[in-house]
């Protein structure tokens, strides 16, 4: 299977194979930013595809990640408030 990398202006990305250096330097010199994923598939489209479903599942842990980070110190000091109520004796 051919491996595929992603050049990116704004929202418009292109899909290049990993060895054709002739289509990669036109698109530098029109400002494109190299992306650092890249993956093997069998089609453009099917790398299109898997890019998406990286970025997506990114997206994913990142706002689990927050999520975590922001419940944590909460349920540690409800856990503190608790043990406080019910050790009192």
């Amino acid at each position: 299977m051919p491996e595929y990398c992603f050049y990116q202006k704004g929202k418009h990305i292109v899909v290049l194979e990993r060895t054709d250096a002739r289509g990669a330097l036109p698109l530098s010199e029109q400002g494109y930013e190299k992306q650092f994923e890249e993956v093997s598939a069998t089609d453009k489209n099917h790398a299109l595809a898997r890019l998406a479903d990286i970025r997506r599942e990114k997206e994913i842990d990142q706002h689990n990640f927050i999520s975590g980070a922001a419940t944590m110190p909460f349920i540690g000091l409800m856990a503190a408030v608790a043990t406080k109520l019910f050790c009192k004796k």
